[in-house]
């Protein structure tokens, strides 16, 4: 509405407005009087008022459309929503590979039978019924992230000259030397890892025309170099992903990785192996490997990258702890066989230690995950926790080796009455040696031994030690192996699964730093 003008006061006049000289084109030297003619003397009212308008509903659509600042405790924060929608559609789940064209080619791997030599191999269907085995497709490769994980871990360094991380003691050969003389090694046990080493290396399969399964070992070592000259084959051929992971422990444990080391190409050709082999979902699923072989295999990945902080290995090592969560038993918290079945402390353990190896590499771990293991030992646990069973409350010598060793992973103070009844239980017992020993609980025992440390570690470790080194296979081809009979167990892993089992228990004086070191472990697992 147009502003009327003021009132006359009476008596006087309104003034006359001067008269408006009639424009020209001499009113601007340069131009702009002809401008000013066009615009508002040749154009039409109308078509004014519509580039008017049109230029500031642009201006509002602008402000409109800018980002939304806010500050919050002096900390700008922009709020873009379409960013944020974009983020809200993106699915982690569906990341489930990283390339690995440095891991030599790549191919998808399927479960084979039984291998007895490389030419022999042949692919089957037979095993690619249940969506669960089936390999995964091809996914382009994503930088994820910038950084990597920080070169400190969260278990406590120890006092004395050989200090360090988690995994940090197998890092040089000086740091390892330290450790093995401060912790009760020798120059034979030394020898002995190395000869284990040479012969897995030796039974690898890395003949290129072995197609996918290049870079993988088998329970049945008799494919590739070996050509049966070795003895004690395993029966679990259908388990190449699980037999590989603990071909790589053993040198994972020495210091040895695909990034430095005297067997760079064999541990790389391996971890391509493992990569190749992963699943959509994250899991490592095979017919004669199942939960166990999953827990292996992720222990591997998870040390793998704990250790190099190679960003290639990132995802693979994430998926696998990610699907062990996802197979959790939502009920009593453990794990078994299958996912999501009602666990058993033999699977547990080895769950249990693929996220502690994850966590030592700043990976993933959901709190919700390990208070779900917590309740599983509670409830297979007698007297106070001092003793474990299988499945239910015992007092069995392996499976209160694996609770106990969980229990220190999980926080309990060197103190807890509980934890030395049980280390007073497994010293009493001692090593289980013979020509049937059984390494299983050697392996779980000698940590928990190692990790108390005192007078039970020394008497513990002088047997152990020593049956190792005298039992070693010095004979031709077999030479640095190690095989003990009887039971299910060595029967379906063979010498592979003996000899790498032997390699890391000798190892155990660098493979984890102790865990009551400064402070307990309580400060590791997020409870």
């Amino acid at each position: 509405m147009a502003k009327k003008p003021p009132p006359q006061k009476p008596g006087k006049p309104a003034k006359k407005q001067a008269a408006q000289p009639a424009p020209t084109f001499q009113d601007d030297e340069s131009g702009g009087g002809r401008g000013r003619f066009i615009l508002f003397n040749a154009v039409p009212s109308w078509a004014v008022s519509m580039v008017v308008h049109a230029i500031i509903l642009l201006l509002l659509a602008i402000f409109s459309m800018a980002p939304e600042v806010v500050v919050i405790a002096n900390t700008v924060v922009v709020n873009e929503p379409d960013l944020q929608e974009e983020l809200e559609e993106f699915d982690l789940e569906e990341i489930v590979e990283v390339d690995v064209q440095a891991f030599e080619d790549v191919v998808a791997v399927e479960t084979v039978n039984q291998p007895l030599a490389v030419e022999e191999i042949v692919q089957t269907d037979e095993f690619l019924s249940n969506d669960i085995d089936v390999a995964p497709a091809p996914v382009e490769l994503s930088d994820f992230g910038e950084k990597t994980a920080p070169k400190t871990d969260l278990l406590t360094s120890i006092t004395g000259a050989v200090g360090g991380t988690g995994v940090e003691g197998r890092g040089s050969a000086e740091m390892r030397g330290n450790m093995v003389k401060k912790y009760g090694g020798t120059d034979a046990s030394e020898k002995a890892v190395a000869q284990a080493l040479r012969w897995l290396a030796e039974h690898q399969i890395q003949d290129q025309s072995a197609g996918p399964l290049f870079g993988s070992w088998n329970f049945d070592h008799r494919a590739g170099k070996c050509r049966g000259r070795c003895t004690h084959e395993g029966t679990a051929a259908r388990a190449p992903a699980a037999a590989t992971a603990m071909a790589l422990l053993p040198f994972f444990g020495a210091g040895q990785t695909h990034m430095e080391g005297a067997y760079k190409k064999e541990v790389e050709a391996g971890l391509g192996f493992l990569v190749r082999s992963q699943k959509q979902d994250g899991g490592f699923n095979e017919p004669d490997g199942n939960m166990y072989g999953h827990g292996l295999v992720a222990i591997a990945l998870c040390e793998a990258y704990a250790m190099t902080h190679d960003k290639r290995l990132l995802v693979p090592a994430q998926g696998a702890l990610d699907f062990i969560a996802k197979a959790q038993d939502p009920v009593g918290g453990g794990w078994r066989y299958q996912p999501r079945q009602a666990g058993d402390t033999s699977v547990v353990g080895w769950q249990l230690m693929a996220l502690k190896s994850g966590h030592m590499g700043y990976l993933q771990v959901h709190p919700n995950v390990i208070a779900g293991a917590v309740r599983f030992l509670d409830t297979v646990s007698a007297d106070n926790g001092a003793f474990y069973g299988y499945a239910t409350p015992g007092k069995g010598s392996a499976t209160t080796a694996v609770g106990l060793l969980c229990r220190m992973y999980l926080g309990w103070d060197k103190q807890n009455p509980s934890l030395q009844k049980g280390v007073d239980f497994i010293s009493k017992a001692g090593p289980n040696l013979g020509p049937n020993a059984n390494m299983y609980y050697n392996y779980y025992a000698t940590q928990v031994m190692r990790h108390y440390g005192g007078e039970h570690w020394d008497k513990w470790n002088v047997k152990m030690r020593d049956f190792l080194v005298e039992q070693q296979s010095q004979t031709s081809h077999m030479t640095g192996s190690w095989s003990f009979g009887g039971g299910h167990v060595p029967e379906r892993g063979g010498r592979l699964y003996n000899t790498s089992m032997a390699t890391m228990i000798l190892e155990v004086y660098y493979r984890h730093l102790p865990i009551y070191g400064k402070a307990a472990a309580e400060e590791d697992f997020p409870l």
